[in-house]
């Protein structure tokens, strides 16, 4: 819970590059110090605003933005969370460049990227960082060959920003959705649910087939902790009570002495 430098700050100045912090890109002084800096071109990465007119206006070659999203899909604040709760089999990173509209400028580069079936919106962050630095890196080196790709606005959706509701788990949905919420919602804010009376968080589960379970039963031997759905059921796998730490189901259990619903 400190302030502390992005990883781009802290990288910049051990290379021994000025870094400058404006609160706002619409105040004098965040323009001032980007119109001291005369850029070429400007790259913006998780920086989650839109940029008035007159910051896009003032580099010679534009602003290029790095996108976490096979545009015209999912353009928005949280592409990588949105992708997940789809249940899409791909994402990928595009190169785009910048309007004032919300990601609605043409595509310079795009790189595609399978969704693993344990994918978290944490482990895709990752890959698809590198993947964007990879992507940035080609279209500065190739800027004079590219040819923009226009989107196609019609087939555009919008990854809006996601509320803590959302994380919510009602196990009267099919176990497909709720899995998809379990690693949408990892690492922040964290999947949560109730059992028994009990409120806790769900980092990792895998889908059970099973079959006239009611929504939210409990179903636990001295190794497992599986969750009646709407549809199927979940195995939980990690786990993590209020002020304590996460842990593995069979732990968890050895601590929580729940009713053992009988298996079928």
């Amino acid at each position: 819970m400190r302030l502390t430098e992005s990883a781009v700050a802290q990288a910049a100045r051990a290379l021994g590059l000025k870094v400058a912090k404006p609160p706002s890109m619409k105040t004098a002084e965040g323009i001032s110090a980007l119109r001291a800096a005369a850029p070429d071109v400007l790259v913006v990465a998780a920086y989650g605003l839109i940029l008035p007119r007159e910051v896009l206006d003032l580099p010679r070659r534009g602003c290029l933005n790095i996108h976490a999203s096979l545009l015209p899909r999912w353009r928005g604040a949280a592409p990588i969370q949105r992708a997940l709760l789809a249940g899409d089999g791909e994402t990928g990173v595009c190169i785009m460049q910048m309007e004032e509209g919300l990601d609605t400028g043409p595509v310079l580069l795009e790189r595609s990227l399978p969704i693993g079936p344990r994918d978290t919106s944490g482990s895709l962050a990752s890959t698809l960082s590198r993947l964007g630095a990879e992507a940035i890196t080609e279209a500065l080196l190739r800027l004079d060959e590219i040819e923009p790709r226009p989107q196609d606005s019609s087939r555009a959706t919008y990854a809006a920003k996601f509320g803590k509701d959302e994380a919510l788990i009602d196990w009267a949905h099919d176990a497909t959705q709720i899995d998809r919420q379990i690693r949408a919602f990892n690492p922040a804010p964290g999947a949560e649910a109730e059992l028994q009376g009990v409120r806790i968080k769900i980092w990792d589960a895998e889908i059970v087939r099973h079959e006239n379970r009611p929504p939210g039963s409990l179903i636990r031997s001295s190794d497992e902790l599986v969750v009646g759905c709407g549809r199927d059921a979940l195995r939980l796998l990690v786990v993590q009570r209020a002020g304590a730490r996460r842990m593995p189901a069979p732990e968890f259990l050895r601590g929580n002495p729940w009713p053992m619903v009988p298996h079928a």
